[in-house]
Formats: structure tokens, C-alpha cells, sequence
């Protein structure tokens, strides 16, 4: 890992409120204009403030990098993720849908039990209170400290490949780091909205907690499912070794990021196996994302670098 991406893990792994995130596009930057790129901070239009930091032309490119750079609210228990598995990842869903509500039934209670005679619409009034401040607390409440994985591992990988990709293959390729991912991909639907290139051509590729686990998967959307060459070039660009896996998912698969947004959208993680979960992810959104296998952001830079010579090729885009 180079000093410069190192410094992002140490420097600036909380970029949660507006303050921190200038402070990381202040640094990030200028590092990029110093490695010979235009970066654009563009403030897209849609629900909320997402300011995305897009360097080349999205609207051209024929491949994207991406990674977003916001991180989350620290939660009391983790956001545990299984995208291979529906049944797991539903039920967990479905736990953490019941302890937002529950705090509010809770409030009622409480209420009934010291004003019995409470109105009806005093009641629920309590219980849509307490409801969105739960809502609130995850969105907005106190920042994580620790975000090694989700997301600071994609947005280092993303900068490791922009420093490292050769001159002669910019020119067809597009970085972006994508703002307020966790408030539901607000800044990747407005930026497809707003780039049809990039929503309906473009393959994305999208680092999204690639930091934490042996095996590197990418996960398809249904478009590129369709088309084996891509399928196969995915496999061939980055097979891991050693101790550590990589896969193209082919069968069922539900990763929830930013590729989401895109017709030809590939999401990338890193996974744990579990006999009973099957593959999953666990500790992001909590203190205990700490996490940062140095080995995977080696992997994928080197795959990505492969991938984008490859497109280079095919596309007339090397020199």
C-alpha cells in the first residue's frame, strides 16, 4: 500500500459530517492532480447534498471504478450480511426492522402505564417520535470511529488503482467516489440519472468493504450475467492465490452498493464462510470494523490495473 493511501487509513477514516469530508476531498485532491488527474467535486442534484468526486468522464468511459467515501453512524450491533444466502439476510433484516420499531412500542407502554388515560394520538405521537429518532440514529446519528472495512478498504483500493493505472489507459477509464452510499445511495442515483453512459453502458465496478475476509466476490447484475466474456475476463483479470480466494458470483446473489444503480454494475466485497450462515460479513457499522487486510487491496489493484489493460485492448484505448 503506498503512503499516500495509507495516510487515508489513518488520517481520514471518518468522513461522516460535512466537515470531514471536505477535509478528505482537500486532501485526496490534490493528490490526484499531483498523479496527473482532473478530479471534479460536483454536487449532485437528487435528495440531499451529495457531493461525489468523479475523476475522468463518466459519460464516455467504457469502465468505471468506484468506491463511496461516506461512512456510517456507529450502531449497537453490527449490520450482518449474507448475500448469498436470502433466507439469512432477510431474517436479520427483518431483526433489525423489529429493534427500530420496538423502542417506539416501548415508549407507548411506558406512557399508558403513567398516563392511562392518555389520548390515542398522544400515544402514537410517541411512538413516531421515538421511531424517527431511531431512523435518525442511523443515518445521522454519532459517527463510527472505526471504518477499515466499510468503507475506507474501497475507497484505498479505488486510490491505489488511479495512482497505479499507466497514462496510456485514462483515457477510456473513470474513478468515482461516491458521497452518502449509507443514506441510501443517494449520491450513485443521482449521478446515473444525471450520465446515461455511465447507467446503461459503462461496466462498474464498485469496491465496497473488500477489507475483511479471504475471499474476494463480485457480484453481477443480471445484464452482465449475460455476457460470459465479461464473466470470464472478471475471472481471469483477478484470480487470487495463496490463501486467498476471489469468485464471480453466477448464481444468486444480493450485495447491497452503489453497483446497484447501474445497468452493468459488478459489487465487490470480501467474505467469511460460516457452516451455518454460508458466506457473510459482519462487524461494519460498529467499533469492531477494524479490519484491514492490506493483501486484498494489493489483489484487487492489480486485478483492476489487468482488467483495464484488457479494456484498453479491446477498445483502442492504448497507445
Amino acid at each position: 500500500m503506498t503512503e499516500e493511501a495509507r495516510a487515508i487509513l489513518e488520517q481520514f477514516e471518518v468522513r461522516k459530517s460535512q466537515k470531514q469530508k471536505e477535509a478528505f476531498r482537500d486532501y485526496l485532491c490534490p493528490l490526484l492532480r499531483e498523479n496527473g488527474y482532473a478530479p471534479e467535486i460536483r454536487l449532485e442534484k437528487g435528495l440531499g447534498r451529495s457531493c461525489n468526486i468523479i475523476v475522468g468522464d463518466p459519460e464516455t468511459a467504457k469502465l468505471i471504478f468506484t468506491a463511496h467515501y461516506d461512512t456510517c453512524a456507529v450502531l449497537p450491533i453490527p449490520n450482518f450480511i449474507t448475500p448469498r444466502n436470502l433466507l439469512w439476510y432477510g431474517l436479520y433484516q427483518a431483526l433489525l426492522m423489529l429493534l427500530i420499531v420496538l423502542p417506539g412500542f416501548a415508549a407507548e407502554l411506558a406512557l399508558l402505564m403513567l398516563w392511562p388515560d392518555a389520548p390515542f394520538g398522544a400515544a402514537l405521537g410517541v411512538v413516531y417520535l421515538v421511531l424517527a429518532f431511531c431512523i435518525w440514529w442511523m443515518l445521522d446519528g454519532k459517527a463510527n470511529r472505526h471504518t477499515a472495512n466499510d468503507n475506507t478498504s474501497g475507497v484505498v483500493t479505488l486510490t491505489e488503482i488511479l495512482l497505479a493505472l499507466p497514462e496510456e489507459l485514462r483515457g477510456g477509464i473513470c474513478g468515482i467516489y461516491f458521497d452518502n452510499e449509507e443514506k441510501g445511495l443517494l449520491g450513485s442515483r443521482a449521478l446515473a440519472k444525471r450520465c446515461k453512459g455511465a447507467q446503461k453502458r459503462a461496466l462498474v465496478v464498485n469496491f465496497d468493504c473488500v477489507s475483511d475476509g479471504d475471499s474476494l466476490q463480485f457480484f453481477p447484475s443480471k445484464a452482465v450475467k449475460k455476457e460470459p466474456e465479461t464473466l470470464a475476463l472478471l475471472e481471469e483479470c483477478f484470480a487470487a492465490s495463496g490463501d486467498k480466494t476471489s469468485e464471480v458470483v453466477r448464481s444468486f446473489g444480493l450485495y447491497p452498493s452503489d453497483q446497484a444503480c447501474f445497468a452493468r454494475g459488478v459489487g465487490v466485497c470480501a467474505l467469511k464462510r460460516n457452516k451455518i450462515f454460508g458466506w457473510y460479513m459482519d462487524r461494519i457499522h460498529t467499533g469492531r470494523d477494524r479490519m484491514f487486510d492490506g493483501r486484498n487491496i494489493d489483489l484487487l489493484r492489480a486485478g483492476a490495473l489487468r482488467l483495464a489493460r484488457a479494456y484498453g485492448e479491446k477498445h483502442g484505448e492504448n497507445s
